[in-house]
């Protein structure tokens, strides 16, 4: 029986735990290795291909990622104007602001002072009484309304105003 069993162990072998398949010799074909082995030569060289293109393409971007001095410097100049102009851009911005404020200061005072100037003069018209200076300055001052003879008319041209240099003559 144990003969019988060596025999079995040795055209069989157990794949897992239940399933047996009978054992075959590979078959030695000449041509097979060699198509392996160049096709192994052929996978190193591309692999080594890759390798070195991936160091290169590594050389690159660490040539691209270091900085010169002078674009260091530029970037240093660059970063300060545009501070400078933001800087000032800012500051011209705050002085529209403040000076737009004390514009709208003063347009509220002087909307106030006409107000003012108005309700006053109001009161002064209201509270003169024009017949009464008109009565007065008949009676007591012996004045009296100008007569046709004594009005004297000029032409102004496109002024409103007139200077008068001497006296005017009379009639």
């Amino acid at each position: 029986m144990r003969n019988e069993t060596r025999r079995i162990r040795s055209e069989y072998y157990i794949d897992g735990n239940t399933v047996r398949r009978t054992q075959t010799a590979p078959q030695y074909d000449p041509r097979e290795s060699q198509r392996r082995e160049k096709n192994e030569r052929l996978r190193r060289e591309r692999e080594e291909e890759q390798r070195r293109r991936r160091q290169v393409a590594r050389r690159n971007q660490q040539k691209a990622l270091r900085m010169s001095r002078s674009y260091v410097c530029f970037l240093t100049m660059a970063v300060v104007v545009f501070g400078i102009v933001a800087g000032t851009y800012i500051r011209i911005q705050s002085d529209i602001t403040a000076r737009m404020r004390t514009i709208a200061n003063l347009e509220r005072q002087v909307a106030d002072l006409k107000a003012d100037n108005d309700e006053a003069y109001k009161r002064m018209n209201t509270a003169i009484d024009l017949e009464s200076i008109k009565n007065t300055a008949i009676t007591e001052y012996g004045m009296s309304y100008a007569r046709e003879v004594q009005i004297v008319h000029y032409a102004v041209r496109d002024e409103d105003y007139m200077n008068q240099y001497k006296e005017i003559p009379e009639k």
